[in-house]
Parts: structure tokens; sequence; C-alpha cells
């Protein structure tokens, strides 16, 4: 692990969507425009017969996918998280989910991360949204390395997917052996006083938090919960039943995502306290990633005074 190397999640999706183009003809990417800042250039350059670039027009994207997946290809729609979840999402829910077409939804700029950017490219709700549509798997890899194995899965998945990634570059925590498997919890730490679940950019913040922790005699249990559908249910029953007490941290709206997903098995578990941390169901501003992670409470020394409160 090395938290002071710092790479962007959408680096990893350019570079491994061109190897996987490479692999495979009916790999296809479907750009809305942006495919410098969503790093498909390359892909369109080496590949330009599995590349079409409709312009700014997302719901067309989807369309199009649609129509790609119908006749066999494996479309990737590329595109910003707030236009590829919002813009495109009765799209997505009519010619994509219903009729269960393998056509994938890969987005940079999710969550805060897009910061200077201001509120309007700041997709806090993405996740939460797109998870209620049936047929639909919802990803946000941690890491570089983390994302390069699940865009791989995730073309290997056949069905509708949404992958979420990050504009700006966060903390390297995994190495290239590491194995993901969509849909199931990848275990950080082993612990039995306090639980975290975390996905995407706040994995880091957790384990921060954890390290912290542990070093003042707690054991936590530290789960990275990069499918939040479909979520993990055992992993996070077995926090229940064997803790009682979790954390859950996002970089998301509080409402329908991580959090909420985890606090639905607890509830009908009927046991358990949740606390939940992330976007405090407010929009962003235009300021630096850290200091919009600040505002709403996800940090480690939040996380750390959160689980110190639980286990008093």
């Amino acid at each position: 692990m090395n938290l002071n190397k710092k790479i962007a999640t959408r680096d990893a999706f350019g570079e491994e969507i061109l190897a996987l183009g490479k692999e495979n003809p009916n790999i296809y990417v479907v750009d809305a425009d942006i495919g410098k800042s969503c790093k498909t250039t390359k892909f369109a350059e080496s590949l330009p017969g599995q590349h079409v670039n409709v312009g700014i027009a997302e719901q067309s994207a989807a369309g199009l996918a649609a129509g790609l997946a119908t006749c066999g290809k494996i479309p990737f729609v590329v595109t910003y998280a707030v236009f590829g979840s919002l813009r495109m999402c009765e799209m997505i829910r009519q010619e994509i989910c219903y009729p269960e077409l393998n056509a994938k939804i890969a987005c940079s700029h999710g969550g805060l991360t897009p910061a200077n950017d201001g509120a309007s490219h700041q997709c806090i709700e993405d996740m939460g949204v797109l998870r209620t549509l049936p047929n639909m798997t919802i990803i946000m890899p941690a890491d570089y390395y983390s994302a390069l194995k699940l865009v791989r899965e995730a073309a290997e998945l056949d069905g509708p997917c949404y992958l979420r990634f990050t504009r700006d570059a966060i903390p390297v925590i995994y190495d290239q052996y590491t194995e993901f498997e969509i849909g199931k919890a990848h275990l950080l730490k082993e612990g039995k006083d306090i639980a975290i679940i975390a996905n995407g950019d706040t994995v880091n913040i957790a384990y921060q938090a954890a390290e912290n922790l542990e070093q003042q005699g707690y054991s936590v249990r530290l789960l990275d919960m990069h499918t939040i559908k479909p979520l993990d249910v055992e992993a996070v029953r077995n926090c229940v039943k064997d803790i009682g007490k979790i954390i859950t941290i996002e970089d998301h709206n509080i409402l329908n995502g991580l959090g909420s997903a985890v606090c639905e098995v607890a509830s009908d578990m009927g046991q358990g306290i949740v606390k939940r941390i992330g976007v405090l169901d407010q929009f962003g501003q235009s300021a630096p990633y850290e200091r919009l992670l600040e505002m709403n409470g996800i940090t480690k020394e939040n996380l750390v005074n959160t689980a110190l409160q639980l286990l008093s």
C-alpha cells in the first residue's frame, strides 16, 4: 500500500478500455465529446472502427449503445457522471435496463472530485439514482489498480453496468496482484470492535482512520464495498452479527448510496447500529476537493471521532 502515490481512477479506465478493445473487437466506446477528460482519446486513435463520438448528445449515446448491444457488441458509453446518470437516466432505464442489454455506462468526475469545476459537475446522486433501476450493477473502484481489475470484470459481466471514476488523483491502495469480484466486498482489515465500510475515494480515508483506531487499541474490520449493487449482503450481515457497530463512509449523497444500502440490511435484520458519513444532502461548491470533503465531514478525524463515540 502506497498512500503517497496518487492516480485518478479515470486514468486506469482509459488504459484498461484500450487494452480490452485491442483484445476484443466487440468492445466499443461511445463518447459524448469529452474523450480527453474521460481518457478515451488513445482508444479513438488506436481503434477508430470501434469508436463513435455522438457529440454533446448523451441520450443519443445511450440509444446507440443499446443498438450496438443488440448486435452483440459490448459498448461503453463514456461521459461525466452528472450526464451519464441524470441526463441519460430515462434512456438507461427504458433502452438498456428494461431489456437487460449488455451496455456499460463508464463515468469520470464522480462525487466531489470535480472540485473546482463547481456544483454543476459534482455528481453526488448518481449511484443512488441508478441503483433503483432493476438489472443495473453499480461499481466504484477505490484506486488505480482496483479500477483496472473492475473495468475488466465489468466487460466480462453480461448486463447493464455503471462504473464511477474520479477526476482527481487519489491514493493507491492495492497492487497489480490484488483480485476483485463484482458483488463481493474486499476485506482490507479483520477486526471485532467496529466495522467500517467504504467505497471509492473514501477507502483511503477509512484505512487511515482504521490505522489510527488500531493505534488506540481497537480492532477494526474494514471493507471496500466497491459494488453497491448487488451489495455483498453476506458481508454486511456478518458485520452486524459479529460486531453490531458499523460506520459507512462515501463520496456521495448520504441518501440512497452505500450508507442507505447497508442500513437496509441492518433494518431487515432488526439489529445493529449504523452511522453514515457522506455528502450531507447538499450541493457542492467551487473549492478544493479536500475542502469539500471537510465541509461534509468526510475526513479521517470525523470518522475516528464517530467510531470512538460508538465504542464508548
